[in-house]
């Protein structure tokens, strides 16, 4: 018997080496193979003369560039990456602004809708790149069949817009439809009790109500209206319509056929995709025997060197890009969230590197943790003691996306960012009711009154809610306090325009919170400037993904696929009610970033999306 259990853990244990041996290999070989394929492709992309710039409309635009992680998974999940940070697409622009060899710029919006990732603010200084390109006489096509407003947002810089004769466009406006999970804790037993500052401060409401408070359905209301308004009058300058005539189509027609929209002047031309590739033909001179037309998409054209064109910089004065994007979380957190303690390292480096002159930090954040949100606040202020540090605003930068913001030398954010949300709250929650229903009890012994504090087996005392509340007005003044300081206003006016409420970037600049309309670039400007480098100066982004990494998983991917035998994913529009569940999957996502030590957060309301 003694043998046998020898010789079956001896199996075992060979079994499992052999498993983890097979797994190194299978890594390192998949490695290999991408180092491989990446090496192979080691040439640099050419364009040639009478090329049109292929802009697909689907693409993810974000502000950071993918993790290797997040790079690694495309790969192996066989989805066909799509993602590109803001900087690139903007520096992609304007090199082909620049290039004799592009001729025109066709947006291809015949994509799907992914590109809705991408908020009104990002989607407006793409735009303004699109508009200089179009100045400099870069001839700009627009093509699509199933528009909405985000598409048509860019797509009407464009000199011609043509859609397909069974395609149509949805000009309805703008909505917020905000989830309520009130009834549902309620329903199943889940107590809940709030503490906060701030009567516009929504984010605690899906969790005590069943509809919008008076307060937060007026803010929400107002900013609607600012981004709707800069839609219409940007809209209609570009195609000359007035911006009523644009809010009487939203009021009485919403969607349009293809024949609508040309008389409504929205779209200039009614054709098939085989009339658009005809025209795009006559475009670059192709020849008539020529399949298509002389292209290069956006993304190859990225890897074009611009330094030829003026566009690449080389020198040691560096400008800092720190990307502050996703949820700010206590602690390291991971690729998709601004941990404290991990952007709080990337200052205290920046302000060490003599290099570094001068910092842009980039918010696109809704906020979150304020503990999170105060480590690095304070490396901004130390950083901003010794070079300049600046900050753009992207799609967001409210409540600790703001927080963070307070110690910089200038704020630029665009009229249709969402910013503001000074107030900060907490929840407590406990399952005693749905525990008793299902026979489950607790006792308690404590050696001092609020020992027991922290449970989840009962709802806290009015003593003990009273204690919490402190906490959360102690960190709301603090909050007035920084706001104050930092943008040299009186407090009390300050406390005036906080209370949570959620302002848009125009609404901003008026208040006094943003000092500048403007995007990532007149930032980077703007330091520039300040540190005094003229234009002896090259950026350098924050946090870093690492050259060799985006080597192999960025540039091999479509080949990797085709070696593994991966097909490329479909892209596909979820049907209403999976919209919905996803809704509902990010709002728990958010609820699993929610660990402040102190479980007092500063976060723009849960469910605020503009569609």
């Amino acid at each position: 018997m003694r043998n046998f259990f020898k010789q079956t853990f001896a199996s075992l244990l060979g079994s499992l080496l052999g498993l983890f041996i097979f797994c190194g290999l299978g890594t390192t070989g998949l490695l290999l193979l991408l180092f491989t394929v990446a090496s192979s492709r080691d040439t640099e992309p050419v364009a040639k003369d009478e090329s049109v710039l292929v802009f697909d409309l689907s693409t993810n635009i974000t502000d950071g560039k993918p993790s290797a992680d997040e790079l690694l998974q495309e790969v192996l999940s066989g989805e066909e990456n799509k993602r590109m940070s803001l900087r690139t697409v903007l520096e992609t622009l304007e090199k082909a602004r620049r290039d004799k060899r592009i001729v025109g710029i066709y947006l291809d919006a015949s994509g799907g809708t992914e590109s809705r990732t991408a908020g009104f603010a990002t989607l407006k200084e793409v735009r303004q790149a699109l508009e200089k390109c179009k100045a400099a006489g870069k001839k700009i096509v627009a093509y699509g069949v199933n528009w909405g407003e985000r598409e048509y947002y860019l797509s009407s810089v464009a000199d011609t817009i043509v859609v397909n004769p069974l395609g149509g466009m949805e000009i309805n406006g703008l909505s917020s439809q905000p989830l309520f999970f009130a009834g549902a804790l309620e329903k199943y037993g889940v107590g809940v009790q709030i503490v906060r500052v701030g009567k516009f401060k929504g984010a605690v409401e899906p969790f005590i109500l069943k509809k919008l408070s008076p307060e937060n359905r007026a803010q929400t209301q107002q900013l609607l209206n600012d981004v709707w308004g800069e839609w219409r009058a940007t809209v209609g300058a570009s195609r000359k319509i007035n911006p009523q005539q644009l809010q009487a189509i939203a009021d009485n027609q919403a969607l349009l056929f293809a024949e609508q929209a040309k008389a409504n002047r929205l779209v200039d031309k009614v054709a098939y995709f085989d009339e658009m590739i005809a025209d795009l033909k006559q475009l670059t001179k192709s020849d008539k025997e020529d399949k298509t037309f002389r292209q290069i998409s956006l993304k190859e054209y990225a890897g074009v060197s611009g330094k030829s064109l003026g566009v690449g910089r080389d020198s040691q004065n560096k400008i800092a890009v720190v990307y502050a994007e996703g949820e700010i979380v206590d602690g390291l957190g991971n690729a998709s969230d601004v941990g404290g303690d991990r952007f709080a390292k990337i200052f205290r480096r920046l302000r060490q590197d003599k290099n570094i002159k001068a910092v842009v930090l980039r918010i696109n954040s809704p906020g979150g943790s304020v503990t999170g949100s105060e480590i690095i606040q304070r490396e901004v202020r130390l950083t901003s003691q010794q070079k300049p540090v600046v900050v753009s605003m992207g799609d967001v930068a409210a409540s600790g996306g703001y927080w963070i913001a307070t110690d910089s030398k200038r704020i630029f954010a665009e009229p249709n960012t969402i910013t503001g949300s000074i107030g900060v709250f907490g929840q407590i929650l406990n399952i005693q009711k749905v525990a008793n229903d299902n026979g489950i009890t607790w006792d308690s012994v404590k050696t001092a009154r609020y020992a027991d504090t922290q449970t989840v087996a009962r709802p806290k005392s009015p003593e003990e809610l009273a204690i919490y509340q402190r906490n959360v007005n102690r960190i709301y003044d603090l909050f007035l306090n920084k706001v104050a300081q930092g943008r040299n206003l009186p407090k009390q006016k300050v406390a005036e325009i906080a209370q949570g409420r959620v302002w848009s970037g125009a609404a901003a600049k008026k208040i006094g919170l943003v000092d500048e309309i403007g995007g990532l670039d007149a930032a980077v400007k703007y330091a520039a400037v300040e540190a005094n480098l003229g234009d002896n100066w090259e950026l350098q982004e924050y946090p870093k993904a690492g050259d060799i990494k985006e080597r192999f998983f960025g540039q091999a991917a479509e080949e990797v696929r085709a070696v593994l035998g991966l097909d490329k994913a479909e892209l596909k529009v979820p049907d209403p009610l999976t919209s919905e569940f996803q809704k509902l999957q990010q709002e728990l996502a958010i609820l699993q970033k929610m660990n402040d030590p102190q479980g007092i957060y500063a976060r723009l309301p849960f469910s605020l999306r503009i569609e």
